[in-house]
């Protein structure tokens, strides 16, 4: 996942991008939450390939994966 997602303070306030990019994991996320496809986001985002949007998906999963979950009141 290193070689496609990139963390640096330095880009984008240290948000989650496809390396290479300004394109943050999570505008890609919020765009197939609100119904677009991965054609539209291919179109919306013309640098990223399939393969970024599928890694996107896999970090997001990780992430998911790996925190607490706290119930909200």
């Amino acid at each position: 996942m290193e070689d496609r997602i990139s963390v640096d303070p330095k880009v984008c306030s240290g948000k989650p991008c496809i390396r290479g990019t300004r394109i943050m994991v999570k505008n890609i996320l919020g765009m197939l939450a609100g119904g677009y496809t991965i054609e539209k986001v291919l179109e919306a985002y013309p640098d990223l390939t399939r393969e970024d949007v599928a890694e996107a998906l896999s970090y997001a999963r990780q992430v998911i994966d790996e925190e607490k979950v706290v119930q909200r009141a």
